[in-house]
């Protein structure tokens, strides 16, 4: 095996509450994390059409060879793959990923990864020590919130000694175990059910907490005593010191906060410091190994680890209520980690139930009963009323126990209300992040995807910076002409500037296809399989980097040879993200997706953009070519065009090497990829492009 691999990945049965190993070196070719995951999904998935909660669900939670080593921003992140249960119409396989230090510990172990099948007939938890793993009952541990159970099954393993040095097998450690778990929500196998690890720490989006639950799986600990072999350890610290200049070091005076070009870089707790009361002391924390820390810890303890998007869900009721952020901001946020709900699932719930209150729709008696008073919107107390409903299945809980689009069904509101917009699901039944009308890399990205793609490359650029810059009238650190220039030279193999370009025309372009087929290629790889943070990575423009120029092109492959030892080009690093995007469509493909199910729901077709109309209270800025010049204008008040998105999408599939009728990927295209064995089975389901 190649550096930063252990060689073995561990299979656990839960219905024969047996495990075995599988060989990492024969998945090797797909780097890690995501990769890995989506071939042993197919390779030990036979049926790709079950339900989530089916005890043949395969789950894989994958590390990556950068895992538990000194790699800046890419130590500590989880990967996390199988069927979930929250996309609507349809269960897809789907990912999630978290941070904290699960990843460290277990290649720590000894592991690359682990894969769980089967059910058990009771409720267990899986107890790893480096090579030594059971499957423990659970009796005392099920019915325990997210945080009640890490700290008893820290008692169990650590048997009552606490910083001071233990044997572990072979090994000696002061550690806590780390833990991944669910609450009440994965118990009840709602589909909005996360699941939790440390504090702060989530896999949302998927509904993989319920799958735990149906699995009747509590949670899985793992701790370890040994270290990750690093083919060459001077060459990944001189890659460390070689970064250093792109987080700022050496360059504090010159550190301009608004400029926002800096994603490498950034602010210590800045992932949660807006939320924060103003009276309420914090510090920075982050993941296994990360330089970033953009995470805090608050004096009262609550909502410890959280960042930006855990207190979306309450945080513009809070400051309605009070004026500004308070502690109920925080003890609401403390209370959806520990019940391991979605904060997006949660926040979108949130805003439909206001909205159908205010409509006089919803509430005590009306057409939708409820026991929810809304006049104490915004405390804590309404916030952990709603939290319980939505975790145990009562009231209108029943319904948003299945997640917002499986509600909306339920209650026969789901074409009038995404027609509207009050209910602001997006596309597959995941609510809109970012706004597919404006940042329509991002729209596009989910639309020909599985989920929310939550990924922050070109968003930083295109979106934060022009638009923060706009609201306090100063400029942005990339100018429209330099961000075009830069992204033309590190975009390969399309380098393309127009990709940058959204304009009215430009988004309909076959320049938008090649952004969009660049990002899916990129993220599958070096994100989500090489597990580097999506808050650092891709370092595109970085005002400390020479001419303004960031590492990505150059830093992944660095740091991938340093650990590994193997010479691969950024470019070869891309075409195995192909593979492995191509791979998951083809997943999904035989569970039923087609062109036709790649559709906006109405608002984004019929609405204007507005800014506030979601969860950002910022005008809508990005960059546009027009009239032969770069420039950065206001995108407020567009609207899809519903033919248009159609050419689109032909542009792109055409581009992909995929049916432009279907979408359903060719088979030179599969077979080029060395994906021969997955275009004879999808040939075999009749699903094969033409």
């Amino acid at each position: 095996m190649a550096g930063g691999y252990t060689g073995k990945i561990l299979r656990i049965d839960l219905t024969n509450k047996s495990v075995s190993t599988l060989d990492s070196e024969k998945y090797q070719e797909y780097g890690g994390g995501h990769g890995m995951g989506s071939a042993i999904f197919w390779d030990l998935c036979e049926d790709k059409t079950i339900s989530a909660f089916d005890p043949k669900n395969v789950i894989t939670i994958m590390a990556s060879p950068f895992s538990g080593t000194l790699v800046p921003a890419a130590s500590g992140r989880t990967e996390v793959q199988g069927i979930g249960p929250q996309a609507w119409p349809t269960e897809l396989f789907t990912r999630s990923n978290f941070g904290g230090r699960f990843c460290g510990h277990m290649k720590w172990a000894g592991w690359d990864g682990i894969v769980v099948e089967g059910a058990s007939d009771e409720p267990v938890w899986v107890d790893i020590r480096n090579g030594e793993v059971e499957i423990k009952s659970a009796e005392g541990l099920w019915g325990l919130d997210a945080v009640e159970v890490q700290e008893e099954i820290w008692r169990i393993v650590q048997n009552g000694v606490e910083k001071e040095w233990r044997e572990v097998g072979q090994g000696r450690t002061t550690q806590r175990p780390a833990v991944l778990t669910i609450g009440k929500a994965g118990e009840t196998k709602s589909r909005a059910a996360a699941l939790i690890h440390d504090a702060g720490n989530g896999a949302g989006q998927g509904g993989f907490g319920g799958v735990f639950g149906a699995k009747n799986l509590k949670a899985i600990s793992v701790l370890g005593t040994g270290a990750v072999e690093i083919a060459d350890p001077k060459a990944l610290m001189d890659a460390r010191i070689w970064s250093m200049d792109y987080a700022v070091a050496g360059h504090y005076d010159e550190y301009q906060p608004l400029g926002m070009g800096s994603m490498f870089g950034g602010a210590p707790a800045s992932g949660a410091a807006g939320y924060a009361p103003a009276d309420q002391p914090k510090s920075p924390m982050g993941c296994l190994g990360c330089h970033k820390n953009c995470r805090a810890r608050f004096q009262s303890g609550a909502s410890n680890g959280s960042s930006c998007v855990d207190y979306f869900f309450y945080h513009v009721y809070d400051q309605a209520a009070h004026g500004s952020y308070t502690q109920h901001i925080l003890d609401a946020t403390e209370a959806l980690q520990r019940y391991g709900i979605n904060s997006y699932q949660a926040e979108a719930a949130l805003i439909w139930l206001n909205n159908l209150h205010k409509a006089g729709i919803l509430g005590p008696g009306l057409e939708i009963d409820t026991k929810l008073d809304f006049t104490k919107l915004g405390t804590a107390d309404f916030a952990k009323q709603f939290l319980d409903m939505m975790a145990n299945g009562y009231d209108v809980g029943e319904a948003l126990h299945e997640g917002v689009a499986y509600a909306a069904e339920k209650w026969g509101r789901y074409e009038e209300d995404t027609k509207t917009g009050i209910l602001p699901i997006q596309v597959h039944g995941y609510v809109q992040h970012y706004d597919a009308r404006t940042e329509v890399e991002w729209g596009y990205g989910s639309l020909v995807g599985d989920r929310d793609i939550n990924e922050h490359d070109f968003n930083t650029l295109v979106f934060w910076a022009p638009s923060v810059a706009n609201l306090f009238g100063a400029q942005p650190a990339c100018s429209a002409d330099q961000l075009a220039e830069i992204m033309a030279e590190k975009l390969t193999p399309y380098n393309d500037p127009m990709m940058m370009d959204y304009s009215d025309e430009g988004i309909y372009s076959e320049s938008m296809a090649k952004l969009v087929a660049w990002h899916r290629h990129y993220t599958r790889y070096y994100k989500q399989s090489l597990a580097m943070c999506d808050w650092a990575w891709g370092d595109f423009f970085n005002e400390y980097g020479p001419e303004g120029r960031g590492m990505t092109g150059e830093g992944e492959p660095k740091f991938f040879k340093a650990v590994t030892g193997i010479d691969q080009s950024f470019e070869e690093g891309m075409e195995i993200g192909r593979k492995i995007w191509n791979l998951d469509r083809a997943i999904w493909i035989l569970q039923g997706r087609h062109r036709d199910a790649e559709v906006f729901t109405d608002y984004n077709y019929e609405l204007g953009a507005v800014p506030g109309y979601t969860t950002y209270e910022v005008p809508y800025v990005v960059p546009m070519h027009k009239d032969g010049k770069w420039s950065y204008e206001s995108a407020v008040g567009r609207v899809l065009d519903r033919d248009k998105v159609e050419d689109w999408k032909t542009k792109f599939y055409t581009l992909e090497g995929w049916d432009p009728a279907t979408g359903w990927p060719k088979r030179e295209t599969l077979e080029e990829l060395g994906l021969g064995h997955v275009a004879d089975e999808l040939e075999a389901a009749g699903k094969l492009g033409a």
